[in-house]
């Protein structure tokens, strides 16, 4: 059995302007259309794992695989909570694609810290319509914990909140590992 290699891939400039391109792409029409469409997520998948073959060979394969696995791996909870669009699953899983295991997982890391940010200046700034939000999330919680049974409290329609568009986090996350890894600060690398 091939074993994966213990440290990152040499990511050359164009696969790292690609990937860009492609978040930059994504982040607009996420924001633009609440969508980041199959075009934008296969084709990147696909392109990760040929550039990888091409450059490395099979371990290049093998950790655009696992990069792509860990992408889908970690955010494939929240969409089956219903938390998030199947679009962003694809969308990290194609970046992983290109930056491998241990990149997706830091990306990752930074992309929660801005989708956390996100959501508390979308809640500050409508404050208005998220009012009861909170009460519902403990009282369904609670409903939970006493009866060991999930029922969701209804959101009347009056109540719909605005959707939190996460491919503009998963963007801004990418870029800032892109960004770290391009000016070399290697931060973790010696996870194994």
């Amino acid at each position: 059995m091939t074993r994966l290699p213990d440290q990152f891939f040499e990511i050359d400039g164009p696969a790292l302007i690609f990937l860009g391109i492609v978040m930059a792409a994504a982040a607009y029409t996420d924001f633009t259309r609440q969508k980041i469409p199959n075009i934008l997520t296969f084709p990147t998948l696909m392109a990760g794992l040929g550039y990888h073959g091409l450059v490395h060979g099979m371990p290049g394969v093998y950790f655009s695989l696992a990069g792509a696995g860990t992408g889908l791996g970690l955010l494939i909870v929240f969409y089956m909570a219903n938390a998030m669009g199947a679009g962003d699953v694809k969308l990290m899983a194609a970046a992983g694609a290109i930056l491998g295991a241990k990149g997706i997982f830091l990306t990752f890391l930074i992309t929660a810290i801005y989708g956390g940010i996100y959501s508390m200046v979308m809640i500050l700034a409508r404050r208005d319509i998220f009012k009861g939000f909170f009460n519902e999330f403990f009282n369904t919680l609670l409903t939970f914990a006493l009866l060991r049974k999930y029922y969701p409290v209804k959101v009347s329609e009056n109540k719909k909140r605005p959707r939190l568009c996460y491919g503009i986090a998963i963007a801004l996350g990418t870029f800032t590992y892109m960004g770290l890894k391009i000016f070399g600060y290697e931060f973790l690398s010696q996870i194994n």
